[in-house]
């Protein structure tokens, strides 16, 4: 297959107006536009509710902050090449884009004295970060310097590890399910040499056992060299239409920032201990995740995410009333609804289809003389005309099973 032929989320980016790059704002910085900002926030609030639904409390923090915030977490030490150069304000005051959340993920743990009841505790946030990408690696959403993540720290004692570890997974693969996105590989990260690592051996050697231990029934391959700085961790691969392969979801533990934030919990015997932090993300930046998507469903999105789920097409001027009121109807029930009645019926037909519009919902004359509506779907089958109550709950039903058919069951 030649590249021009190949799904290409940057070309339907553009044509399904989701996102766009424009050098006035700088490369790697893309703009999410309506449609596409339907979609993620479609998506982000799902990913939101099934971390609720599992014992995460959500965060926001600042996307920068002190120098000496990330001069004790290690990054400025081991990740500079990365970074973004510091903002002086003073001469004793200097702030840092942060390419990371885990450091103020440490200081929401820290805020307080914590105790063993508490634990896992379970830090999540949806934050900005950002990395100084070099300009020839920057593509469309794939690879980006502002960076949106589904990011999590759960702290945990050392025994609670592998629990959490399997949970995790288990998370991944219901979100993955969801969306649509078919895993390529596991991957566990371990050290290689030639690497700056932070911790001793012995917390290293504790830290891959007990990933490989989650791992267990689940095939996967060992890639040394590619392990964070603070401790190994399991990736989970995607190929995009080009054959490129990267990491969209991630489980990493780390015995490191914990020892240098001096993180502490109260344990059942009144001690003093450090928690183990495992850094986890279900789906990755959105950024990837939708340069994936967009390919993967070659834009024509699961029903629930899609950015409009039903389009109201009157046949003429004389059903608009009727089609106002049907546009309204599928609003109160929460759908993403436009109405089109501008050009030719077909026309009209083609460019929903175009747009990879779930549902087009035509109306007629007789359809509006008898409160009914006549579906097609964007695959080209067309349902025979039902009372509007029925059709909004059939595509309600679709919606609300977040599966990738365009009809119940």
């Amino acid at each position: 297959m030649r590249e021009n032929d190949m799904i290409d989320h940057r070309r339907l980016g553009r044509e399904l107006e989701l996102f766009v790059s424009d050098p006035l704002a700088g490369a790697g910085l893309p703009i999410w536009l309506p449609a596409g900002a339907a979609a993620r926030h479609a998506v982000e609030e799902y990913v939101r509710e099934l971390e609720r639904r599992a014992g995460y409390q959500h965060v926001y923090s600042p996307p920068l902050g002190k120098r000496e915030l990330f001069e004790l977490s290690g990054h400025l030490g081991y990740f500079a090449d990365d970074m973004f150069p510091p903002m002086r304000l003073s001469a004793d005051d200097e702030f840092v884009l942060r390419p990371a959340l885990c450091p103020h993920h440490a200081l929401v743990f820290g805020a307080r004295g914590r105790s063993y009841r508490e634990l896992p505790l379970r830090v999540a946030e949806l934050g900005g970060m950002y990395r100084a990408e070099r300009s020839g690696v920057l593509g469309g959403l794939s690879r980006v310097r502002a960076i949106s993540l589904n990011d999590a720290h759960n702290f945990c004692a050392l025994e609670q590890v592998g629990a959490e570890v399997a949970e995790i997974l288990r998370l991944i693969r219901e979100a993955h399910a969801a969306l649509g996105v078919r895993p390529a590989g596991f991957r566990l990260s371990v050290r290689g040499p030639g690497q700056r690592y932070v911790g001793d051996d012995a917390q290293w050697a504790r830290a891959e056992e007990l990933l490989r231990d989650a791992l267990a029934g689940v095939e996967y391959e060992v890639a040394p060299g590619d392990a964070a700085f603070y401790g190994p961790k399991i990736d989970i691969q995607i190929v995009d239409g080009r054959g490129r392969e990267s990491t969209l979801a991630t489980v990493q533990l780390d015995f490191d920032k914990p020892e240098r934030f001096d993180l502490a919990y109260t344990d059942r015997d009144g001690a003093r201990r450090r928690p183990v932090m495992v850094h986890r993300s279900l789906v990755g930046s959105m950024e990837r995740l939708f340069a994936y998507l967009i390919e993967v469903h070659e834009g024509a999105f699961p029903v629930w995410y899609a950015p409009v789920q039903l389009a109201v097409l009157p046949v003429d001027a004389g059903q608009a009333d009727a089609a106002a009121d049907l546009a309204r109807r599928a609003e109160a029930a929460g759908l993403r609804v436009e109405i089109d009645a501008a050009g030719s019926l077909g026309a009209r037909i083609r460019d929903a289809a175009r747009r990879r519009i779930p549902y087009a919902a035509v109306v007629g004359a007789r359809e509006a003389a008898d409160g009914r509506v006549s579906l097609r779907l964007r695959d080209g089958r067309v349902l025979d005309p039902l009372p509007v109550a029925d059709a909004l709950a059939l595509v309600g039903d679709v919606v609300a099973s977040r599966t990738g058919q365009l009809l119940p069951g």
